[in-house]
């Protein structure tokens, strides 16, 4: 047996690279409107406080070895020009695309923030500081840090990696546990996590799966009557997305082993044309079956 090998290329070169800012040439040079951004002052207020967290990333250019195309870092650069700064510490890619560096855009969700500003004051870091690096208000930064407090565990589960506004966390602070999973599990199988669904949820909430409001709630708008039938469309919602959990990987099972039958069945000449004589009604529910790529296929 011949041996295999493989080849893999590195993808930066081993040494970071300190280059004049001025020989960088931006492969998309940031557009005015950026500079106006609270993203822009937010990284901004993070470099003039702890510095550069993250180094550009740069491409050598084969017939000018004075210039460097700019692939990741077009902001941070922006920025370091504007405060004056003449170099700046560079990873150097083998590679000069720029859709690598530059096709996904990271954002941290409120949970993951959370999470980084406890880190940060349990390091000793005063909520001054962190509010200068991150270009808020300490009330801001502490309402962050108390983000939490009052949720399940279960929900934090749930939606520690969804894009949900701090204002949801404290409308489930509202409910009792129970229903705050139900009102996350509603969200994500909604897709749904806005503050407008979430107020929604929690209008929907019976009075006694509320942590402390006794009186009956009022929503601008909504007459009592809409509110009981929103409470009993609710209840019927989740009744239903309990009986899809239970049934679901049952029936995807099964649909699986009968759209296998199917298939082979249907690549038999032979059935195909006696289907096609005598039932072809069946014939076209069994190309339908076989043809679908999920349940909801056969649902639509």
């Amino acid at each position: 047996m011949s041996e295999i090998q493989t080849h893999s290329r590195i993808a930066f070169e081993t040494d970071c690279l300190t280059v004049p800012i001025a020989a960088l040439l931006p492969v998309r040079p940031p557009r005015a409107s950026v500079k106006a951004s609270h993203k822009y002052l937010q990284i901004r207020a993070s470099i003039m406080e702890i510095g550069l967290v993250e180094a550009p990333v740069i491409a050598r250019i084969a017939d000018n070895p004075d210039n460097f195309l700019l692939l990741d870092g077009h902001v941070r650069i922006e920025i370091l020009k504007d405060l004056g700064t003449l170099e700046v510490e560079c990873l150097v890619s083998t590679d000069d695309e720029a859709f690598t560096f530059n096709k996904r855009i990271s954002r941290i969700s409120a949970v993951q923030e959370h999470s980084m500003i406890l880190k940060a004051i349990a390091r000793g870091v005063s909520d001054e500081k962190i509010a200068r690096a991150l270009s808020l208000h300490v009330h801001s930064v502490q309402r962050k840090a108390r983000l939490l407090d009052g949720i399940y565990q279960e929900v934090v589960s749930l939606l520690k990696d969804t894009m949900c506004p701090m204002a949801v966390f404290e409308i489930l602070k509202r409910m009792k546990p129970l229903r705050q999973v139900e009102a996350a599990e509603l969200m994500i199988a909604a897709n749904n996590y806005t503050v407008a669904y979430a107020t929604a949820l929690l209008a929907g909430t019976a009075a006694n799966e509320l942590v402390s409001e006794t009186k009956p709630k009022r929503v601008h708008g909504v007459t009592p009557e809409a509110m009981a039938r929103m409470e009993r469309e609710l209840a019927r919602l989740q009744e239903s997305m309990a009986d899809l959990q239970d049934t679901y990987g049952k029936e995807h099972l099964q649909l699986t082993v009968v759209k296998g039958y199917l298939v082979k069945l249907l690549g038999n000449p032979r059935v195909v044309r006696y289907l096609l004589q005598n039932r072809p009604e069946y014939l076209e529910e069994f190309q339908a079956i076989a043809d679908a790529n999920s349940l909801v296929d056969r649902a639509a």
